[in-house]
């Protein structure tokens, strides 16, 4: 059997301990040890679908396929293979009635029961997506028992806390959206629900727009909001009334004014999302079959109810020859890549046979339409790779490209599939191709392919975040569509022990340009990060690829904290025009930061030792001088700068080390503060006679300030770059002050209170810092949330995804 050869025919790097911890803890079970053992344990299971004469040789090809960069989701790497009755399918879609129990007089489940049937597919394992809509709106009449309906919001609440107690296979973190259309009676509520701290922690959610929408919003026309269901009393007596085409019109406002309420949101909040209904039906291959009204929690996938997310990202910079043009040009090998697609497509075609399948209901719709999503991660290393700037026009013509090749490679296998082991059986060619559909698009010689076999899936792509993946099989690649955002950052994890290991975590391209021999203290222009370039030019990325992606394209587009409102509005608007499917922002903000901030990571603390004269009870001061420091500390607040001395005397001990014993604040500093800093170091002064000042210093570093961060110190990166450190209130800035000094005093390497000399070297570019929630590494507000994941802008930590 012929195999590919490597790709880039260059010595492998060696594995970054961020890819080894990613690996062990997310992928590795019992009995393996490394990456390939997981490959082998997959490649056996998509192979174990095959008839028994070629199972063992199909076995070789995915494990091939699989090595050479062309992996599962998180789902399929994790579980396929294993014992676990989980799903191996990452998202689901179900629907939700406008009923309590039961179904509603449309069939669809009642509230409960699809509460009952969300709590299963979580706890196997698969995220979930709803679409709201069809409950009645708050104030709505309930003859059954003669009430009025509380609305679509107080039950998210029911489907949130829901998800917030159930724990899925394999311990992920359950993942939801929730989506409601603009003409819900009770849309305003749902856009400001999430003003509320804590409110839908466990929902992403995005307002589902149509066309209709859109030309009133530029008409500057009023907007119904309707529903089926008859009003109450109340709001009939307030001008609600039955419209001529069978429903209520609860009310009636200016579009531009709903229109506002979203964009604030989306500007101050983030949410909601923003999905183009009509663009996602009219495009799609099964318009003649079902109706899209929700998308899965990350958003690439659009689904009728009970569909699945079936996915499996091809790792691009596994496909760039010469890379960075060392001995040669550098190119993208578009062959071996249509290969390993075409492969990728049996083997996700594969994976509905093998999967459990949380409901009846969702094995029943995938193996009707057999959805799949190949789709790529990678795509702004490769380009650098290529030499291609992200946010220029020769590096969107090649994304487009692969987008295309991608898509011919999969529509081409799924053919060849089909005339193997038969099309998807709700498949029709006339309505599949008829003008207006994604697949009417491909090209003449593949619509007669369809026409003559048929084809083996209704649907064969989507461009999902990779998170996870990319840090364990990519070596920290980009993520799915995005550029990078952080070329090199230390990351820090506590040990068993309460010790802590530092080590750097390096982007793909960047390590690999160093290895190479390129000089990474002067990087080419190609290298551009994520926060170096206008949101225009991430939306143009989405434009150029969306074409060619039958399902959706899952990306968060960053905006700077200053970006204009109106410009703003207009991202929404462009991506309308150009045929998106949706669209995402985050604007970082105070607001926000302080919304979404969650520290839930334990302080740094100094190193414990376990020497007895470090820890044993001082029962009183020794008399006579103890030898002793006067630091200095110089900090910032929104009050500008802040100077404070404070005096630590130290106690020697018996091996010649020395010991914090007591803290001082002198007298006769001015300020607001004094009291509580005096009251501070006498409480310090007991913690350490007591034999428990880290624990002290450590709670201290936890406390919080409502007058905003504290700005004091330096975080130095793996890239020499130092980077200014925040602290959530003037208690936590000082506890870090003291850390500091004893540290020094104790000669043990502690963080920089001072910005670096200008000789300290400078080897990456340091991307601009946006605002956001707090990061648990560095403590700057700047943690915004990029493709799905946590991700500090200031120091490139990144934290948990979902």
């Amino acid at each position: 059997m012929k195999r590919d050869p490597s790709p880039n025919q260059l010595p492998a790097l060696p594995a970054q301990q961020i890819s080894q911890d990613v690996l062990r803890e997310k992928y590795l079970k019992p009995g393996e040890a490394a990456e390939a053992d997981v490959l082998r344990r997959v490649a056996r299971a998509l192979a174990s679908a095959e008839a028994e004469p070629v199972r063992a040789d199909w076995e070789q090809k995915f494990f091939d396929n699989l090595n050479g960069g062309a992996i599962g989701a998180g789902r399929i790497m994790s579980a396929a293979g294993t014992a676990l009755e989980a799903t191996l399918i990452n998202c689901f879609v179900q629907p939700v009635g406008d009923s309590i129990q039961g179904r509603d007089d449309e069939g669809f489940p009642g509230i409960y029961e699809a509460l009952r049937e969300a709590a299963e597919t979580m706890r196997r394992g698969g995220g979930v997506g709803y679409d709201f809509s069809r409950i009645r709106p708050r104030g709505a009449e309930v003859k059954a028992t003669h009430s009025l309906a509380s609305g679509p919001c107080s039950y998210m609440d029911v489907f949130d806390h829901s998800c917030s107690t159930v724990e899925s296979a394999g311990a992920r973190r359950g993942a939801q959206m929730g989506v409601l259309r603009i003409d819900h009676p009770d849309v305003l509520e749902f856009i400001t629900a999430k003003r509320t701290p804590g409110r839908w922690n466990n929902f992403n959610v995005s307002v589902a727009v149509g066309d209709e929408f859109m030309r009133i919003l530029q008409a500057g026309g009023d907007w119904a909001l309707v529903h089926k269901a008859k009003p109450g009393a109340a709001l009939v007596a307030q001008g609600a009334h039955l419209r001529s085409d069978g429903l209520w019109v609860y009310r009636t406002l200016p579009a531009q004014q709903l229109w506002d309420t979203v964009m604030r949101s989306a500007y101050d909040f983030a949410e909601p999302g923003v999905l183009f209904m009509e663009t996602i039906n009219r495009d799609n291959n099964l318009r003649y079959a079902e109706r899209i009204d929700a998308v899965n929690p990350c958003g690439e996938e659009a689904l009728p109810p009970y569909g699945c997310c079936d996915l499996g990202p091809v790792i691009l910079t596994r496909f760039v020859s010469h890379p960075f043009g060392f001995g040669g040009a550098p190119a993208f090998d578009f062959e071996r890549f249509a290969r390993a697609v075409a492969v990728q497509v049996r083997a996700l075609d594969n994976v509905l046979e093998i999967t459990h399948w949380p409901l009846p209901q969702q094995q029943a719709e995938a193996v009707s339409k057999r959805r799949i999503g190949v789709g790529f991660t990678g795509l702004g290393n490769a380009l650098a790779m290529l030499r291609l700037r992200y946010d220029a026009a020769d590096g969107r013509e090649m994304a487009a490209r692969i987008g295309r090749c991608m898509r011919d490679a999969a529509y081409a296998a799924s053919v060849e599939l089909a005339a193997e082991k038969g099309p998807f059986p709700l498949f029709d060619a006339d309505p599949y191709l008829e003008a207006g559909t994604f697949a009417s698009r491909l090209d003449e010689p593949l619509k007669q392919a369809i026409r003559q076999h048929g084809i083996r899936n209704s649907h064969l792509l989507a461009i999902a975040p990779t998170g996870t993946v990319s840090l364990a099989f990519a070596d920290n690649a980009s993520n799915g569509i995005e550029p990078p955002f952080s070329w090199a950052y230390k990351r820090r994890k506590r040990g068993a022990d309460n010790t802590f290991v530092e080590y750097v975590v390096e982007d793909h391209a960047w390590r690999l340009f160093r290895s190479l021999g390129g000089d990474t203290t002067q990087l080419p222009p190609y290298f551009v990060s994520a926060l170096q370039m206008p949101a225009a030019d991430h939306l143009a990325m989405m434009e150029a690829v969306q074409p060619f992606i039958d399902s959706a394209i899952s990306k968060t587009v960053n905006v700077p904290a200053d970006y204009p409102y109106a410009d703003f509005q207009g991202l929404y608007l462009e991506a309308w025009r150009a045929g998106l499917k949706g669209l995402a922002t985050y604007r970082p903000n105070e607001i926000l930061g302080a919304v979404l901030s969650t520290d839930t990571a334990p302080a740094p603390e100094v190193e414990r030792r376990k020497v007895d004269p470090m820890r044993a009870i001082v029962e009183s001061r020794p008399k006579g001088q103890l030898p002793g420091v006067v630091e200095k500390v110089e900090y910032w607040t929104q009050q500008g700068r802040q100077t404070l001395y404070i005096v630590v005397s130290f106690l020697p001990v018996e091996d010649g080390r020395e010991r914090a014993i007591e803290f001082f604040m002198p007298v006769g500093q001015s300020g607001e503060s004094q009291q509580w800093i005096t009251s501070s170091m006498r409480m310090l002064s007991l913690a350490a006679r007591g034999g428990f000042l880290e624990r002290a210093l450590a709670d201290m570093r936890k406390v919080l300030w409502d007058r905003g961060p504290v700005r004091l110190g330096t975080y130095t990166k793996a890239d020499g770059t130092a980077v200014p450190m925040w602290h959530d209130s003037e208690v936590a800035a000082i506890a870090y002050a003291i850390q500091n000094i004893i540290a020094r005093r104790q000669g043990e390497p502690v963080a920089q209170l001072a910005t670096p000399p200008a000789a300290a070297p400078a080897t990456v570019a340091t991307p601009g810092l946006m605002a956001g929630a707090k990061c648990p590494e560095c403590g700057a507000h700047a943690m915004i949330r990029k493709d799905g994941c946590d991700f500090c802008t200031q120091c490139g930590h990144v934290g948990t995804c979902g």
